[in-house]
């Protein structure tokens, strides 16, 4: 069965990481028909917020995405990218 993986990072604004990370935490993703197979969350430097989702289908297979957060919270745009899983 094909993957496709979503990544879903933000840069918080000055102070604002924990909020941040507890903000997309926090967060459900609406029901979908195709099954979320694995959900993480990365912090990085620069209070950076990384999420990760996997999920059964291709690259083009239509899943929820994590919304923007609350701009306060944020110091740029959310960044968004796709991925699909390649098998040895």
């Amino acid at each position: 069965m094909p993957t496709v993986a979503l990544m879903w990072e933000a840069k918080a604004a000055p102070g604002r990481a924990p909020e941040l990370l507890s903000w997309a935490r926090d967060q459900h993703l609406p029901p979908s028909p195709v099954p979320c197979e694995r959900r993480e969350h990365f912090t990085a430097p620069g209070d950076r917020v990384l999420v990760i989702t996997w999920w059964q289908g291709d690259y083009d297979t239509t899943v929820p995405e994590l919304p923007d957060p609350p701009p306060a919270l944020t110091a740029r745009p959310v960044h968004r990218w796709r991925f699909e899983r390649v098998h040895d």
